[in-house]
């Protein structure tokens, strides 16, 4: 299954087994039809061969053009077992997101009338994940509730090919900015003491090579909670009420720049803790706000069942609009806390987001909603293998409006994996000015590099932009060990999906990040040779090599997809 498949409710479970009639039907025979083509292999003799080792006549037809060693692999596959609670998956597959995920299966495996599978396809699912042999293939084959299932490999093969061509033109994009940051970095050597005017080589001499260490700063912590009357529905009883966790420089003799660190889907504040420590070690003062209605608790309320969606609609305003008030909320703070009084520079704010988070900096940014976008893009949201198109697309359903979700306090802003392609576009992305990183993982499939990151970047018209591929990262590589594996999330990321090197992600955007703030919101030039290809290779490491560009456009990205 797929890492961030939220899941269902016990009472949905336990209803559909006690409606399922006492002699069920089950999938005995698996066709798989090519054109004119048909053949076909029983489900027991799958799981014969699975089990036991036996080949018996049905299997020997085909057996006899495999290897031995892909007989192995294929024993293998059958018996492979997903660890899903099946209140998680099946709370995920009633969502709208699981909809149309069941929608895209269902247009390959059908079911035995050659209806598509959607429903089929999840109650197999489901009953697997329930059985105590628990969610293998070979035990959803059993579970599939019509006598025969039927593969479409027409259908499977253009699917193969679509993907095929995603995948290519991603390694044709990656390929590129590796080049173009390798070869920007032999022109331009890292040298700090010479890329900087004289005033500031006293400053330059005493900074470290590595900025992922901590700084010489002391830092306290404070948390304070939030209370604002809801602002985009109206019809909700209550506050709007949200956690915020303070970190506060001690020592300095001026007011320290802000930093507002906005989490993921599904997350929570301390995602990003290493992050603001780091930050608050080099004197900024840094805020880190719980979205409520996509956290962590959002997610529990999924699995609990009082919640139907992973996030509401609303999401998309509520979380710039929690930033924007978080931050008249410390100019009010200020006024009347006397350990916060003349700490803070609100006038020079930057926001660092991941995923979700990072839509809400490109929002606070400026970069409104583009509804024409989200109706062009989001017509067909089935054809399109961009996952973060099932959480954009919910967008749609608000009432067409220009939302004031920037603010000008924002100076700078740092967007890890951030969904944007469809809710923003080109037409908003193009109206950012402020300073702007954006940060890809090579491998992340939840906000794919290409569409979601790489090909925003060339929208981009603000001077001061920077492009940092971290190849060999996912989605989740940049998360702090809280939300890994064992780390107490709700559901826990399996380690195949996190990267090889979570740490060495996490080093980096600590480096760039102090870089990229000190340079924007301190205003200290002698960090703004460490935003350069040559740094980015200085301190690259394998197995996640980093590269770091300037200048991407569109037509490069057209040559690099022509082979030229």
């Amino acid at each position: 299954m797929t890492k961030n498949t939220p899941n269902v409710l016990y009472f949905l479970l336990l209803a559909f087994n006690l409606l399922m009639p006492a002699q069920t039907l089950a999938a005995e025979r698996i066709f798989a039809n090519y054109a004119v083509v048909e053949r076909s292999i029983s489900v027991a003799s799958l799981e014969a061969y699975a089990k036991q080792g036996i080949l018996d006549e049905d299997l020997a037809v085909y057996a006899q053009y495999a290897t031995p060693e892909q007989l192995e692999q294929l024993r293998n596959i059958l018996l492979l077992r997903a660890d899903v609670n099946p209140v998680i998956i099946s709370q995920f597959l009633y969502t709208p997101q699981g909809e149309i995920a069941l929608q895209r299966l269902g247009e390959v495996i059908k079911t035995g009338t050659r209806q598509p599978g959607l429903y089929a396809i999840r109650a197999a699912l489901i009953l697997a994940a329930s059985d105590s042999e628990g969610l293998t293939l070979l035990n959803f084959l059993k579970k599939f509730p019509t006598e025969g299932i039927r593969i479409d490999l027409t259908r499977a093969s253009q699917i193969a090919r679509e993907l095929q061509q995603i995948v290519n033109q991603t390694n044709q994009a990656t390929a590129l900015i590796n080049r173009l940051s390798t070869a920007e970095a032999a022109a331009n050597p890292f040298l700090p003491l010479t890329a900087i005017s004289s005033t500031d080589l006293a400053a330059a001499k005493n900074l470290p090579l590595d900025l992922s260490k901590q700084g010489p700063v002391n830092w306290t912590t404070q948390s304070i909670n939030i209370s604002v009357q809801n602002r985009t529905t109206p019809t909700a009883q209550g506050n709007r009420v949200f956690p915020v966790d303070l970190y506060i420089p001690q020592g300095l003799n001026q007011p320290a720049p802000v930093i507002v660190i906005s989490h993921g889907l599904g997350s929570a504040r301390k995602t990003f803790q290493y992050l603001a420590e780091h930050l608050a070690s080099y004197g900024f003062f840094v805020a880190v706000p719980q979205h409520p209605g996509s956290d962590v608790d959002q997610l529990q309320a999924l699995i609990n069942g009082t919640a139907s969606e992973v996030a509401e609609p609303t999401e998309f305003l509520d979380r710039p609009l929690d930033i924007k008030y978080l931050l008249d909320s410390l100019t009010s703070l200020e006024k009347t806390d006397f350990s916060l009084t003349g700490k803070l520079n609100l006038q020079q704010v930057g926001v660092v987001g991941q995923s979700f988070g990072g839509y809400t900096a490109l929002a606070l940014a400026g970069a409104p909603i583009d509804f024409q976008e989200l109706q062009k893009d989001c017509e067909l949201p089935n054809e399109s293998w961009n996952i973060s198109l099932l959480l954009q697309c919910r967008a749609q359903i608000l009432p067409p409006a220009e939302y004031s979700l920037n603010d000008s306090r924002i100076k700078a802003i740092i967007a890890i994996n951030p969904i944007n392609s469809s809710v923003l576009g080109q037409k908003s992305i193009e109206q950012i000015k402020v300073p702007v990183m954006l940060i890809a993982g090579s491998a992340d499939t939840a906000a794919p590099a290409l569409p979601e990151q790489i090909e925003p970047f060339t929208w981009l018209k603000t001077i001061n932009k920077y492009l940092v591929l971290i190849n060999n990262s996912t989605h989740f590589s940049t998360l702090a060990e809280a939300d890994l594996p064992g780390g107490g999330g709700v559901v826990p990321i399996p380690s195949e999906v996190i990267g090889p090197s979570p740490s060495l992600a996490r080093r980096y955007v600590q480096a760039l990040g102090l870089a990229f703030f000190q340079t924007y919101l301190a205003n200290r030039e002698e960090y703004r040779p460490y935003l350069q290809a040559s740094y980015a290779k200085l301190i690259s490491r394998e197995p996640m090599p980093l590269s770091l560009i300037q200048s991407l456009t569109a037509e490069q990205l057209l040559q690099a997809f022509q082979g030229r």
